[in-house]
């Protein structure tokens, strides 16, 4: 094919739409949460043996592992 050979774009056809956002009830909201807070404290863990041992890599990657997860965790809670 060539350049000239027309649009490579989408045909123009609407896309579906799409249906209503469902939030999560709570108790699964509160379940997700407590299991992100697990594996927060897990990478927390992580950060804090690497810090011991004297691994600064493994400690920054342990905190951002920890802060993600909290983060994850706190926005399912109160997101939905």
């Amino acid at each position: 094919m060539n350049a000239s050979s027309g649009p490579s774009g989408p045909t123009g056809s609407p896309s579906p739409p799409e249906p209503p956002r469902e939030t999560r009830p709570i108790i699964e909201r509160i379940g997700l949460a407590a299991v992100a807070a697990v594996l927060a404290m897990m990478f927390g863990g992580v950060a804090a043996a690497a810090w011991v041992g004297g691994e600064p890599f493994l400690v920054v990657m342990g905190a951002v592992g920890c802060l993600m997860t909290l983060w994850v965790g706190l926005l399912t809670l109160f997101r939905g």
